[in-house]
């Protein structure tokens, strides 16, 4: 007698769940925990890295990825705009930005920066600026199309009422479409600001004082110190303080935006 579609889709989650079940013991068995909690989970390691992973390697993690975050915002708007410009040669300049600093790695940004303009023209930032202009102009490449395709997302109607009001061009897009476009916008947004928390740890191929380290040159100093990786963890760690908020602010976002345009497309039915 053949099987119903319920009772066949319930043999198949009982099978998928024996099979993880069997994976867990199977990996529980054959682990060496003792070698295990020595090298992830060692106090005496750990006990070292407190309190300057939280006060200096959190800090400035949160520090570099901020400016970074606010510089490419800032940036990226503009690129947005000269995206949408009728001047063809804003859109040419923005699209050979766009498409350079996305096509290429953040690392040679950090190295190029941290290197090749001290040595081309002389100028040397510091730490900061280093890598607030560094995530910044990553970042602003990815942000710049962001911004774009929400701008394009605001029904033109809003655009022709504020028109229709006496608005300018320039101030409709101002007070009209540019805050409705970053409410659509603010979840990508916050994946991007997630990135480059993890991009900010490329900053430690500059050379840092030690009042400069962030999470990944921290954990990696402490792993050269203690040879266990229990620093590493625990930097892996404060890196989730940092992400999983946002993570779940970006779902938040996005199903909240989602009941919204649902609600608007109600009203207009």
């Amino acid at each position: 007698m053949a099987m119903s579609k319920r009772k066949r889709r319930q043999t198949i989650q009982l099978v998928q769940y024996a099979l993880l079940v069997l994976v867990i013991a199977v990996l529980a068995l054959v682990a060496d925990w003792a070698t295990i909690q020595r090298a992830f989970f060692n106090l005496d390691a750990a006990s070292q890295q407190f309190p300057g992973i939280i006060t200096t390697a959190l800090k400035n993690t949160i520090i570099y990825t901020v400016l970074g975050f606010l510089l490419g915002l800032a940036l990226g708007l503009v690129l947005a705009l000269m995206k949408l410009s009728s001047v063809p040669p804003y859109r040419w300049i923005a699209t050979v930005y766009i498409e350079f600093f996305r096509g290429i790695p953040a690392l040679l940004v950090f190295i190029a920066l941290g290197f090749g303009v001290p040595l081309a023209f002389g100028i040397k930032f510091d730490i900061y600026s280093t890598a607030a202009i560094a995530l910044g102009a990553v970042g602003a490449a990815y942000m710049a199309e962001t911004i774009r395709a929400g701008i394009q997302a605001v029904p033109p109607g809003q655009v022709e009422a504020a028109r229709s009001l006496g608005m300018s061009q320039g101030r409709a897009m101002i007070t009209i479409v540019i805050p409705q476009a970053f409410r659509i916008i603010l979840p990508p947004l916050t994946n991007e600001l997630i990135l480059l928390t993890k991009d900010s740890s490329l900053i430690y191929l500059l050379g840092l004082a030690r009042d400069q380290y962030e999470l990944t040159k921290w954990g990696r100093e402490g792993l050269n110190a203690t040879g266990s990786m229990t620093p590493i963890l625990l930097a892996g760690l404060c890196y989730l303080i940092i992400t999983l908020p946002l993570g779940y602010l970006s779902r938040y976002l996005e199903r909240r935006t989602g009941r919204k345009q649902t609600r608007g497309l109600e009203v207009e039915a």
